[in-house]
Order: C-alpha cells, then sequence, then structure tokens
C-alpha cells in the first residue's frame, strides 16, 4: 500500500471508531418520566422505608417496599424471557453493631442480573437506595416518604433495568436496590462483600442518591447540572504504589476518578445538553453514600446525583416551619430531571457492559526523550485502543490517537508535561475506561 493509501485508510479507520451508536439514543429515548413518577408514587406510599421498619405489613415499611421492588424486577424478567435474575441478598446486623442500629436486623438487599454473553462474571452496576429516614436516624415508625432520598435514585434504577433488559451485552449489569444505607452504608458493605466471596470482577458502580431536586436550597433552578463524585486514588492501593506516585504522577487518576471521566465523555458526547460536573471528592463534605463500601473494598465507584440541593427536603420530619414545608415528599421530585439522570445511567452501563475489558498492563516511557512511548496488554475482543494524554491540570481526557496495535510512540510529546491513559475499543467503537500507566519501560 502506498504510504498516502495507507494515511487515508488509517484516516478513515479512526474516524469510524470515533462515531456514535444510534442505539444509545434510542436508550436515551425510551426513558419514561411518567413511570418513574409511577415508582416513586408507589415507593413513597409505603409510608416509611426505613430500614428498623415494618416488614411484615404487605402495606407499609421496608419489608412491603422490598417485596415490591422484587416483583418489579421480576415482571421485568418476564417480559425479556427470563434475562433477569432476580434475588436477595441478607446481611445479618445485631442490635448495637453501630449507632444507628437499635435492634437486630435483617439488611436486604434486592439483586437483578442481566449476564453477559461472553463476561459473564464482569459486572457493571447501578444501584438505588430503598430505605429513608426523618430527622431522628433512629426513628423507624413516623412517615417518611423518601421521595427524592432515595426513591428517584431507586425509580432511576428499576427504569434503567426496564429499558436495557430488552439489549444483548458482552458484560453483565447488576441493577440493585441496597437498604442501610441511612444507618451506615450497610447494604453496600454487605453487597460488596458478597462480591468478594464470589468473586466478581466488577467493572465499576454507578451510586444514584438523589437524583431528582432541581431547586437548591440557596434558590438556584437547574435542570441540567449534575455531579459526578469520585475519588482521587483506592485506599486499598500498596505502599508501594503511593511511593511510586511521587515520581510518576497520577494523583487524580484511580480507577473510580476514570471512571467518572467516562461518564463525563459519554454524557458530553450523547446528551450534550446536560452539564455534567465532576467532583474530586469522595462525596459531600463529610458525608457518605453507598458507593463508599465498594472504594474500600479496591473497585472502582462514583455518585451520581442532583447539583443542588435542598436541606429542607432531606432528613426531615414533615412540618411546616416560618412557613417552609420540611420534608421529603412527593411534590418536591422533579421527573423530568430524573429521567435525564437515568438516562445517563443507562448509556453508561450499556456503553460498559458493550466494551471490551481493558488493556491489564500499560507501560510507559520516554524519561528524557523528546517523545513518550506506550506498550500495552492485548485485549481479547478489541478492534483497536485509544491512546489518550492530557494537560496535567486538566480533569478530562482531551487528545486521543486510535492504533490497531498495542504500542505507540507519541512524537514530540515530551513525557513530563502530560498524563497519559489507554483504552480498548470494540466492534461498535464503546471503549473500556482508560488505563493510567502501571508500569515503566526502559
Amino acid at each position: 500500500m502506498k504510504p498516502f493509501t495507507l494515511f487515508i485508510a488509517l484516516i478513515v479507520t479512526a474516524f469510524s471508531y470515533a462515531q456514535t451508536d444510534s442505539r444509545m439514543y434510542d436508550i436515551i429515548n425510551d426513558v419514561s418520566p411518567d413511570r418513574i413518577k409511577s415508582t416513586v408514587k408507589t415507593l413513597v406510599d409505603f409510608g416509611t422505608r426505613h430500614t428498623l421498619s415494618d416488614t411484615i405489613s404487605e402495606k407499609r415499611g421496608i419489608g412491603a417496599a422490598r417485596r415490591w421492588i422484587k416483583a418489579e424486577f421480576n415482571r421485568i424478567s418476564k417480559d425479556c424471557n427470563n434475562c433477569l435474575e432476580v434475588f436477595e441478598q441478607h446481611n445479618f446486623t445485631p442490635k448495637g453493631d453501630g449507632a444507628r442500629i437499635v435492634k437486630d436486623v435483617d439488611i436486604v438487599n434486592i439483586v437483578a442480573i442481566k449476564r453477559g454473553t461472553k463476561y459473564p462474571n464482569r459486572y457493571v452496576i447501578m444501584s438505588g437506595d430503598i430505605d429513608s429516614r426523618v430527622s431522628d436516624p433512629n426513628d423507624y415508625t413516623s412517615d417518611s416518604p423518601g421521595a427524592n432520598d432515595n426513591a428517584s435514585g431507586m425509580a432511576g434504577t428499576i427504569e434503567a433495568a426496564r429499558i436495557l433488559s430488552k439489549y444483548s451485552f458482552e458484560n453483565s449489569i447488576i441493577f440493585v436496590g441496597l437498604s442501610g444505607e441511612e444507618q451506615g452504608l450497610y447494604g453496600g458493605k454487605g453487597l460488596a462483600a458478597y462480591a468478594k466471596e464470589k468473586g466478581w470482577d466488577i467493572i465499576g458502580i454507578l451510586n444514584n442518591d438523589m437524583i431528582g431536586n432541581i431547586k437548591g436550597v440557596d434558590g438556584t433552578i437547574s435542570n441540567v447540572d449534575f455531579r459526578i463524585f469520585s475519588e482521587p486514588v483506592p485506599p486499598t492501593e500498596s505502599e508501594q504504589a503511593r511511593k511510586s506516585r511521587r515520581f510518576y504522577g497520577g494523583e487524580v487518576d484511580g480507577i473510580s476518578r476514570q471512571l467518572a471521566r467516562y461518564v463525563h465523555h459519554n454524557v458530553k458526547t450523547y446528551m450534550p445538553s446536560m452539564n455534567p460536573m465532576m467532583i474530586y471528592r469522595l462525596d459531600r463534605f463529610g458525608r457518605g453514600g453507598h458507593h463508599r463500601p465498594f472504594n474500600d473494598a479496591g473497585f472502582a465507584g462514583i455518585r451520581i446525583m442532583e447539583a443542588h440541593e435542598n436541606y429542607t427536603q432531606q432528613h426531615q420530619d414533615i412540618r411546616t416551619e416560618n412557613g417552609i414545608n420540611y420534608g421529603d415528599t412527593f411534590e418536591h421530585v422533579n421527573f423530568e430531571y430524573a429521567a435525564k439522570l437515568t438516562a445517563v445511567n443507562a448509556i453508561n452501563l450499556a456503553s460498559l457492559a458493550w466494551a471490551p475489558p481493558a488493556p491489564t498492563t500499560l507501560g510507559i516511557g520516554g524519561i528524557v526523550e523528546a517523545d513518550a512511548r506506550l506498550e500495552w496488554s492485548e485485549v481479547d475482543g478489541a478492534k483497536g485502543y485509544k491512546v489518550y494524554w492530557r494537560d496535567t491540570t486538566s480533569p478530562t481526557w482531551d487528545h486521543s490517537f486510535y492504533t490497531q496495535d498495542t504500542k505507540h510512540t507519541l512524537k514530540g510529546i515530551v513525557i513530563d508535561n502530560y498524563f497519559f491513559g489507554v483504552a480498548a475499543v470494540g466492534a461498535d467503537g464503546h471503549e473500556s475506561p482508560v488505563v493510567f500507566p502501571n508500569k515503566i519501560i526502559r
């Protein structure tokens, strides 16, 4: 092949892998605000979903809510020829295990797995929380509707399951309702431990906690802003990894931060009207969410949530004071906005589940050289690879080069001035999360 012909062929090949997948737009359009509204209303009507509330009644308490969620997953599964594996995952917690566990309780998660065709033991997870609370975290009898916190996230998870059940994926997707969040993240701890015990290979968890409020306590109103919280590096990393980072960089390039960048990139590609805000924190200041137990176990995990919170509607007894209506009630949820954030989750679940695995190793060289050199492990099923680089102060991967090789030299790119990474690319253009270099080549 002549050099010019080869050059054009490379451009065409690279361009073909930059195109969008039309199925992603179908997924976005399938998300129904009305279905989300109906689900939130049903969950609110259980009166309270406090972790320690009634488990016997068919109409009130967390037991009734759990059974209804499980039945919804089973209905979805029936409509897709039993394509979901639905089960309860139990975590018995004795009284006194924590300040908010005032009696023995079985903390039960409701899990639905859409099994992957090629990598059935590789999972991407979307979670919502089942439980709710009022001002006193140990008050398990008062009405606690939890409309936004977190019936909205649970409704989004059920809606995503309904939509994605129509598709086939190479990797598995888990849709889960987690319990015990308000009592100390117990449901997430239990499922993370279960994943370790079963040897699950977790790509990442998208934790949805409050995705339905558009009016902040400061008066800001926006139905396009949302936040993606992610920790910079895993808490489980070795001391050697910490020492190496002083010399080679990577302070903001852990697996959870790469997952956050992945979501940011897909939203900018497929939902450009939305404004994803990457927040460089594990969670809100001094607060926690159900992605944290997965981070603690060494898994990638992020929190997706509204940008503008209203604290008069969080963890509040239902009451009116000084003309302000307190309480997390149904009328405060914006269902069009909740549908948008559900779509954010659904397209990223689909993209990750359609993508090949990421390279396991990525070597980098170029110390005191004019060029940066990268070599990585071959990925089964990958049609090519994206070499990424960015300024050290940039939050996103801003430059890329597509190649079908497993090594590449970036001519004229001095290793000192940029950060680098590589993603595997599948047949439909879906990419794995970016891998940051994990070894030095000479």
